[in-house]
């Protein structure tokens, strides 16, 4: 009879143990899943100290207590405390950039962004999500987070395929100094200003690259001479 308890109360144990487990997860991953109001998250903007320090990207919500000596009041980056400010990671526009916007913006610099939310699951503590624009009120994405993702990834795409077509092409020499100037030159071939056709796609803006052509290639359309520049120079002031 011995043997059947001692069985009975170390599965009743094992059992026992196995439920505060279960129990233990769910209560962190229901933590890590809160949701956060734009009410809310704006109380943790590193002006209290009893509080930790949280900032939004794209909708989630990261610790950032860390990096305090950058978060919180007078850092550098206290702009991004509590509030979600996806947009002013890659316009740089700290005053009426701060929103969550992305209206507007190119499929590389939504990819950026995409970027710098990569970064912080990477480097802190994902808390939470914030309700709003790229969550709804269950948690769940939301059509703009959706979008914001698919377009970072068609940016993503496009700058891979810009970066396979010009090195086909292999771009000039550069050196800038604020005594001399700019100057460009080619150790193969001969510098020419070339239009950049995904360039319009990824950022909304036509540019120009420096890229070296044999002779035989300087017949091509749309190849351009630097101003000032000999046709068949191997370098040229810029």
């Amino acid at each position: 009879m011995a043997f059947p308890a001692k069985k009975f109360i170390t599965s009743s144990f094992f059992g026992f143990t196995l439920l505060v487990a279960l129990v233990a997860f769910l209560l962190k991953f229901n933590s890590s899943q809160k949701l956060f109001t734009v009410e809310e998250l704006a109380l943790y903007n590193g002006t209290d100290d009893s509080l930790p320090i949280l900032l939004g990207i794209l909708g989630s919500v990261f610790d950032v207590t860390k990096g305090k000596s950058h978060y919180g009041a007078g850092g550098g980056y206290s702009h991004f405390a509590g509030r979600d400010a996806s947009r002013a990671f890659v316009s740089g526009n700290f005053t009426d950039g701060l929103t969550d916007s992305l209206r507007g913006l190119s499929s590389t610099e939504v990819h950026s962004v995409v970027g710098w939310r990569d970064f912080y699951f990477r480097s802190y503590k994902f808390v939470g999500r914030l309700v709003g624009r790229y969550y709804d009120s269950q948690g769940n994405p939301t059509k703009y987070l959706k979008g914001a993702e698919a377009k970072a990834a068609r940016g993503a795409q496009l700058m891979e395929k810009q970066k396979e077509m010009e090195a086909k092409q292999p771009s000039c020499n550069s050196r800038w100094s604020q005594d001399d100037g700019g100057e460009v030159w080619c150790d193969n071939g001969f510098p020419r200003l070339v239009q950049r056709p995904l360039e319009i796609a990824l950022t909304g803006k036509m540019s120009k690259r420096c890229a070296c052509y044999n002779e035989d290639q300087l017949g091509q359309p749309g190849l351009e001479v630097y101003s000032g520049c000999d046709y068949l120079a191997k370098r040229c002031r810029v």
